[in-house]
């Protein structure tokens, strides 16, 4: 299949993280490893393949070489993007029309959802009789929009609005009466009185498509940051076995800030790693010293320098969609690539024919930031943050180069399939 057929099947199936989170867990199922549960004791062997999620919304992949303990080489991406999450106490009315009270989830274009077919999906929490049970629901239907004012009641729509999240951007599902949780449980297929808890999201409907002259660019939702997790984790399992670790993670609430049991922030990462070693009966220090030796590449989307708004980037550090894959970095370690860690990834792109580019804000805008230092405040490692030049970040629909997915498989392969040897402070072999 075309890499970019793959990715926006991948955007198509995964409306939120948690559907993100099970894709990619099916995907490893379905390959051969095995599922191992956090709340229970492990058993691993050396050779072995496993995984595991977290508040099924985020999951981390592993498989061991054949010596057993050794240190690790990770790729990190995320799930979740800017939305609209539902409130408790979701159904609203007004002017004989239903609504949904929603708030911000992350910070979004709040503009480019307005008029468009929206749908909810999310998780139920359901009582059964033995206690309670996590299903995931996707009404997969249009379902809701949110409408413009006419521009006859705001003559100055196109000098500029400030929207208002509690104001502007409140769904119309229906007329008044109709039952947002009813439609919900329907599309779970369960009773509506057995739902006790929910996590439920807006998004939105709109396809993934292949747009251009010569079909050079996609355009979808939640290329940030599902194309980097879509293309990781088919790196991960194309990969040839290694020497070392090769982890694959996947996490949850990067757009809030990583926060949570599940984000990059949480202790996900690091408790996993010690639980390899602990599983593998590794020495006393061993730990210490894999992850001293360990890399992590930290994959988010980057910006690609906007045709109408050059000024808005730095002249020497633009970027371009199909011009390969981002590294990133800035002073204020916003990013976690530093001269090392940039060096050997971009090494391993060269030897392995992959074009790289640099990215770096103007120095009097300031940039945004991802999981890659969250992460190394619990396992501190040389890292690099990379990405993929897309348009429109944060918007209802993104845009980005149709062979930058390609570039960045392989890329991604090639990081798992060389062995980094961290010999000492400052110094790497590969």
């Amino acid at each position: 299949m075309d890499a970019s057929m793959g990715l926006m099947q991948f955007i198509d199936a995964a409306p939120t993280a948690f559907h993100a989170a099970a894709m990619a867990a099916d995907t490893l199922a379905n390959a051969g490893y095995q599922k191992l549960e956090e709340q229970q004791p492990w058993t691993i062997a050396p050779g072995g393949r496993y995984f595991l999620t977290r508040n099924r919304s985020s999951v981390i992949a592993f498989r061991l070489p054949k010596r057993g303990f050794a240190p690790f080489q990770i790729v990190a991406s995320h799930g979740d993007s800017p939305c609209f999450k539902l409130k408790p106490n979701a159904d609203r009315a007004a002017q004989g029309l239903a609504q949904l009270n929603v708030e911000k989830y992350g910070g979004m274009l709040m503009s480019t959802w307005l008029d468009r077919p929206l749908s909810v999906a999310g998780r139920l929490i359901v009582k059964g009789e033995r206690g309670f049970e996590t299903k995931l629901v996707n009404v997969n239907r249009d379902l809701a929009i949110i409408p413009n004012l006419p521009i006859h009641f705001n003559r100055d729509a196109n000098d500029g609005v400030a929207f208002n999240a509690q104001v502007d951007m409140m769904p119309v599902f229906g007329e008044e009466g109709a039952d947002i949780m009813a439609i919900v449980a329907g599309a779970a297929g369960v009773d509506k009185d057995s739902v006790v808890g929910c996590d439920l999201f807006l998004y939105n409907r709109d396809r993934g498509a292949i747009v251009g002259s010569d079909g050079e660019f996609i355009s979808a939702p939640r290329l940030d940051d599902l194309a980097c997790a879509w293309t990781s984790l088919t790196a991960f399992l194309e990969a040839r076995p290694s020497d070392h670790i090769d982890v694959y993670c996947l996490f949850d609430n990067e757009e809030v800030g990583s926060g949570g049991k599940q984000g990059a922030g949480s202790t996900l990462l690091i408790e996993a790693l010690r639980r390899i070693a602990q599983a593998l009966d590794a020495r006393p220090q061993a730990l210490e010293a894999a992850i001293a030796a360990s890399f992590l590449v930290s994959a988010d989307n980057a910006h690609a320098a906007h045709p109408n708004h050059p000024e808005k980037y730095d002249e020497q550090n633009r970027v371009r969609m199909n011009g390969g894959v981002v590294v990133k970095s800035n002073a204020a370690q916003k990013y976690a690539s530093d001269g090392l860690s940039i060096a050997v990834f971009e090494g391993i792109c060269k030897k392995a024919g992959v074009p790289t580019q640099r990215f770096a804000n103007r120095s009097d805008i300031p940039g945004g930031s991802t999981l890659g230092n969250i992460a190394l405040a619990h396992a501190s490692m040389n890292a690099v943050d990379i990405g993929l030049g897309q348009l429109a970040m944060h918007s209802a629909r993104e845009t980005m180069g149709a062979k930058d997915v390609d570039y960045m498989i392989r890329a991604l392969k090639a990081f798992y399939e060389s062995e980094i040897s961290i010999t000492s402070d400052g110094t790497v072999e590969f």
